[in-house]
């Protein structure tokens, strides 16, 4: 018993220490110097400066001196942003709506009948023909063969109904008269009070033109504010597009004071 004991402590004593156990020598280091807030800051400055200037590999600059330049904001006028482009972009969108807006009114113009013959009264009209609606215009030719007339000639005599239902259905105040080749629109004498009529139909036309005028304005206005354009630019881009409003409102103005005229006129 005695012999086991003895064997089992010497096995224990010649078993390996664990390297984490084993007692390496080390030197004494001072503790580190506590610099006060300004001297670190001096310091983190030197070691930027001394990283950016050496950079990579021969001397080029590496990745901190590429993300500096990324940082770099852009030269020119407004930040890089090209005024110019953003300008003429802003008034050709303005302008294009600007012109739908007068075409509609035009259009509309078109429409009031003034007692003298005027083809342009049959430009919306659709005749229901081969199975699907078609442009008037496209069917017959229209011709003026005096001051109070209209006539109507289908190029395809079959069509000569089809084109009158489509004159009754249009609504035009006046009634076609169809002598079996082609169509003939009268124009009824306008009373005084129907004169008058028309002619603030024309001026309510005229007032909704304008309105959708400046709603364009409007909303030209709003894009320009959300853009970042120097201040001089953005004051100057919307000067131009007021100066664009105020030039078809008075397009608008004209037109209505002609049609006006020529309702009133007997």
């Amino acid at each position: 018993m005695a012999l086991a004991q003895a064997t089992k402590a010497c096995s224990l004593q010649a078993a390996p220490v664990p390297k984490s156990l084993v007692f390496r020598p080390c030197s004494i280091r001072a503790s580190p110097r506590l610099y006060s807030p300004t001297e670190q800051r001096d310091a983190s400055q030197r070691m930027s400066v001394v990283l950016f200037a050496k950079g990579g590999k021969g001397g080029k600059g590496g990745k901190a001196e590429s993300a500096v330049k990324d940082e770099k904001p852009s030269k020119g006028a407004g930040g890089g942003v090209d005024v110019q482009k953003i300008s003429a972009d802003a008034k050709k969108d303005a302008e294009e709506r600007m012109k739908k807006c007068l075409n509609v009114v035009a259009e509309g113009f078109n429409t009031i009948r003034t007692g003298r013959a005027n083809p342009a009264i049959l430009d919306k009209v659709m005749v229901e023909c081969y199975g699907s609606p078609v442009p008037l215009k496209q069917l017959a030719a229209v011709t003026v063969p005096d001051s109070q007339t209209l006539l109507i000639s289908p190029f395809d005599k079959g069509s000569l109904k089809d084109v009158e239902r489509a004159l009754l259905e249009a609504d035009l105040g006046i009634n076609p008269n169809n002598d079996g080749e082609r169509v003939r629109l009268i124009m009824p004498p306008m009373t005084q009070d129907r004169r008058k009529e028309l002619s603030k139909q024309v001026s309510k036309m005229s007032e909704e033109g304008k309105v959708a005028v400046r709603n364009v304005r409007k909303d030209a206005m709003k894009k320009v504010d959300k853009v970042e354009l120097p201040k001089d630019d953005k004051k100057a881009l919307e000067d131009d597009i007021q100066k664009l409003t105020d030039t078809y409102v008075k397009k608008l103005e004209d037109m209505a004071k002609s049609k006006t005229e020529e309702v009133m006129k007997l």
